[in-house]
């Protein structure tokens, strides 16, 4: 029988050290909000539901979490007073009765679910509390994980730890999991018998093992664990975050030639075989099948590119961009909300929005849908193996039938039959000997100025 886990994130933290009007836990990691990582994380780990504990920007917060977790709780903490405080804010999902529960924090982005799993599997063996730990060759600040035959007996702040439990460099990382039968009995416990008048949620190590229940701890990279406070912080998280994701897509098959100048979101989807030249940028929404070339310089962001397609370089694909298989977007160009079916090619600085481009159409150089009036969005349908000329102006809503020609510089503003030939344009005139004289002119014009200086 499948065991049910309840996540309970702690997000109500202010993070004025990251000088914003925002709380901390919304600011962003590869595209993503930190908190939304954290759910993320929690339930890849087999979490059910969500409790969040929420202090400032509590809508914005709710909202976030809202999209990216179903069964999601929110439960305000109107008072800072410490983490074990932060945790029983969620009394009332803690309730419910899981069997499981994880404690981590909206500004720790990049815990692995495979280590919210681990902490996890130890309940499952039996253990009341398991605790997230990391090993650093400085553990000054920290609070020390005091271990003896596998079992964790206590959480040590340095103040309080001895010259000997100093020398310790295993430390707390304060992520950790609750066999949920025994929790709230457990976290009604904690005091606050402390310099602070603080409840402090690592006393519960020592509560439990005083009731004769195990506690464990596992070991986690410290990378994991790290906490944002600054934008400092925040840069480095992204840094560590980009780094483990490139890697994880180059062994699953992906190519990047300069993977340190490639940038990733939290979703992104590449397909074996692709290569990703440098300077490539993906935003959030991005889906690439197989054997796609992603040029330098390009930016994807909400597009979907089918297998064999070409992209770039200096590209920028918008979302609802969908290029079908084998499909080419060029230098220079952009498309928005359109769809590129197979083999259509849209080569060289062109502007392609609201559309749907034929497959195997051709889209000269220099050619843009014209979709905005001012107020309202229209559609431009190009069909199969149509041919544009270079510099027209498709002026929405038009249709343009299957296997037409749109003759080079064009501006069109009715539909097209399919295999007609269209053209859009101004009859060209020619005077013989005009340009000389406009010649004559402009150098008589600059020597008479001359001469009045």
């Amino acid at each position: 029988m499948t065991r049910s886990c309840l996540s309970i994130v702690l997000a109500a933290g202010e993070g004025t050290r990251m000088k914003s009007s925002r709380s901390k836990v919304l600011h962003e990691v590869a595209g993503l909000p930190m908190v939304g990582h954290a759910v993320l994380a929690a339930g890849s780990a087999g979490s059910q539901a969500v409790a969040l504990v929420v202090g400032r920007d509590a809508g914005s917060v709710e909202a976030a979490v809202k999209r990216h977790a179903a069964n999601v709780s929110v439960h305000l903490q109107t008072e800072r007073l410490g983490t074990g405080h932060a945790v029983l804010a969620a009394r009332e999902a803690i309730e419910a009765g899981h069997d499981d529960l994880l404690i981590l924090f909206g500004d720790t982005p990049l815990i692995a679910a495979e280590t919210l799993a681990r902490a996890r599997a130890e309940v499952v063996d039996g253990a009341a509390v398991c605790v997230v730990g990391f090993r650093t060759p400085d553990p000054t600040g920290y609070g020390r994980l005091l271990t003896r035959d596998g079992e964790l007996l206590a959480i040590r702040e340095e103040k309080d730890a001895s010259e000997e439990e100093r020398g310790v460099d295993f430390c707390n990382g304060g992520v950790m999991a609750l066999n949920g039968r025994l929790a709230l009995a457990l976290l009604e416990k904690i005091g606050n018998a402390n310099a602070k008048r603080e409840y402090y949620l690592t006393d519960i190590v020592e509560i439990a093992r005083g009731e004769g229940h195990r506690v464990r701890a596992i070991e986690a990279d410290a990378s994991e664990l790290l906490g944002v406070n600054t934008r400092v912080e925040l840069a480095a998280v992204e840094a560590l975050w980009q780094a483990r994701r490139r890697r994880e897509l180059m062994l699953a098959g992906v190519t990047m030639i300069a993977p340190e100048t490639v940038f990733l979101a939290f979703d992104t989807q590449i397909g074996e075989d692709v290569v990703v030249e440098p300077n490539v940028v993906f935003g959030p929404g991005v889906a690439v099948a197989s054997g796609v070339v992603i040029h330098g310089f390009s930016h994807l962001e909400g597009a979907k590119v089918a297998s064999g397609a070409s992209v770039g370089p200096f590209a920028r694909l918008r979302p609802g961009t969908r290029l079908g298989e084998g499909a080419k977007i060029g230098n220079f160009c952009e498309t928005k909300n359109a769809e590129i079916e197979p083999g259509a090619k849209v080569n060289h600085l062109t502007y392609i929005g609201d559309a749907r481009v034929g497959a195997r159409a051709n889209i000269g150089a220099g050619t843009i849908t014209c979709n905005y009036d001012g107020a309202n969005k229209h559609h431009t349908d190009i069909g199969a193996d149509v041919f544009v000329g270079s510099n027209s102006s498709l002026v929405a809503p038009i249709a343009i039938g299957d296997g037409a020609y749109i003759g080079s510089g064009s501006v069109l503003t009715d539909d097209v039959p399919a295999d007609a030939l269209a053209i859009g344009r101004g009859r060209q005139v020619t005077k013989e000997g005009r340009g000389r004289e406009i010649r004559e002119r402009v150098a008589a014009a600059r020597k008479a100025k001359a001469d009045a200086k």
